[in-house]
């Protein structure tokens, strides 16, 4: 029996390019320790749960109806932006919706929420590329977190495009492509394990042939014009597509999900994790979305 406020599955992709899951538990004196206003470092409260190990055993989740922030660890009723207060959502650069709309930056209009949050996770190298989660995704993420940006994806490939120094432009290179293909994944379709076969580097080819035109009739042409001009974007043509197994017996066939906020209990045997889902021949649920909550996770 572990307990403990949860944080997303810590993830790594191997040598052999399999998936390794870590269940991630904080004690509660972590959230009294921030309201308190002590220095904390959370790998002091850390509890980490190889969850590998657990596959094929009877596992059960239990909400303890609390949730603290996992920014401030001030008690919260519900949970916003995956784990933070109301407050915290309101004020904090990570949960700006630049953030989910990267294309929306504005940084240099002076209004950041934070500017050293901008130069440190915003002003820094980041890749676009395409993905297989349900289908062919183009998405972008900061360059030193690709690999557990696609794992929480639940990609089973993936593939950089480009390169840029800042996620602006990445936002508005990525939101002119995905005008001709899905930005977003089906979910269920990804836990199934169901998606059509893509050859990611015909798929790059092709992108790479088009990115002039498709530019040209941006509303922002102007701007990526000189990105490109100027090499603030690079095409990365050395980039290899990134294969990606997930430790999984049996997928659904059928998507049934558990919601802790209505039934504090989720049990079953854990056939699989793929994403940020445990899938077990219950129900999957999702851990990401029940960051600050308290739970209790007993393995049998």
């Amino acid at each position: 029996m572990y307990t403990g406020h949860v944080k997303k599955l810590k993830n790594h992709i191997n040598k052999d390019n399999k998936v390794d899951y870590q269940f991630r538990l904080y004690a509660s004196e972590m959230a009294d320790d921030k309201q308190a206003g002590k220095d904390v470092n959370p790998g002091d409260y850390e509890t980490l749960v190889n969850l590998n190990d657990a596959i094929g055993k009877k596992i059960k989740l239990e909400y303890q109806e609390k949730i603290n922030c996992v920014h401030c660890g001030r008690k919260s009723n519900k949970s916003f932006s995956q784990g933070y207060c109301y407050p915290c959502m309101n004020k904090l650069a990570e949960c700006d919706v630049c953030i989910v709309k990267p294309e929306l930056c504005h940084f240099d209009e002076g209004t950041c929420r934070d500017n050293n949050f901008g130069e440190t996770h915003c002003n820094i190298p980041h890749s676009v590329y395409i993905s297989l989660t349900s289908g062919l995704k183009i998405g972008i993420t900061r360059q030193n977190q690709e690999r557990t940006r696609w794992v929480d994806q639940g990609a089973v490939q993936a593939l950089r495009l480009f390169t840029t120094h800042r996620r602006f432009h990445a936002g508005l290179i990525e939101t002119e492509l995905a005008k001709g293909m899905a930005d977003k994944t089906n979910w269920r379709k990804m836990l199934k394990n169901e998606y059509d076969e893509k050859d990611l580097y015909q798929e790059k080819e092709f992108l790479l042939e088009e990115v002039s035109d498709i530019i040209k009739k941006s509303e922002h042409n102007k701007e990526l014009n000189y990105l490109l001009e100027e090499l603030e974007v690079t095409d990365d043509l050395d980039a290899k597509i990134q294969e990606i197994q997930y430790p999984v017996l049996e997928y659904p066939q059928k998507i049934k999900s558990f919601n802790l906020d209505k039934d504090p209990v989720a049990e079953g045997t854990l056939l699989g994790i793929k994403g940020q889902y445990l899938l077990m021949d219950t129900g999957v649920i999702n851990i990401r979305k029940y960051s600050g909550y308290l739970l209790n996770l007993e393995i049998n």
